[in-house]
């Protein structure tokens, strides 16, 4: 009877194991939670949002224009923020009249309203350009008037870079796959 109650504890202490092994191996390689914390990803990501972040996809590829990425900024090491890259290595981004112009064309954000105005900053100011160095990407909030992002502090090297959110889990009304938008140029 001791021998089954031992051989049974031993199998219950070996699946827990393998569970908590599993999680560690999941979490540290494939994917992690993270809650949105703030106002710059409004009204796309409300605050106190909860989603996952997958972490494979950039040792495969690099980011795309349009990723929602989770990464350490350069002006903290304390923080992770939530942005969406907005140009990529080697092209030239501006601000001009409240929208932005990647290699001298109007980008076109569906993702932001109409009457969204995109204001400079400390780092890339109004009527200014910035060629984007190489691995490096440049990322704004979606809520450009309460977002501290790379037109204040410039842009975030790709190994700063976490993870690409994926999946909303919270709210349950909001859950679901993280929409990629199709982007326009304009002259």
């Amino acid at each position: 009877m001791i021998k089954r109650l031992g051989a049974f504890f031993l199998d219950v202490f070996e699946v827990v194991v393998f569970a908590i092994g599993i999680f560690f191996f999941v979490y540290l390689l494939i994917m992690r939670p993270h809650k949105i914390d703030g106002q710059s990803m409004m009204p796309n990501f409300p605050d106190n949002e909860y989603l996952l972040t997958e972490k494979v996809s950039y040792y495969l590829k690099n980011p795309a224009r349009g990723d929602v990425v989770v990464f350490t900024p350069p002006i903290t090491n304390l923080d992770e923020y939530i942005k969406r890259v907005i140009a990529l290595p080697g092209e030239t981004v501006a601000i001009e009249n409240g929208h932005v112009y990647i290699n001298g064309e109007l980008l076109g954000e569906p993702y932001l309203e109409d009457t969204l105005k995109t204001n400079g900053g400390a780092f890339l100011q109004e009527g200014q350009e910035y060629v984007v160095p190489e691995n490096q990407y440049f990322v704004m909030g979606d809520n450009r008037p309460n977002s501290s992002d790379s037109r204040y502090w410039g842009p975030i090297s790709k190994k700063s870079i976490s993870g690409r959110a994926w999946v909303i889990y919270w709210p349950l009304n909001l859950t679901g796959g993280v929409p990629k938008p199709s982007y326009t140029f304009a002259e």
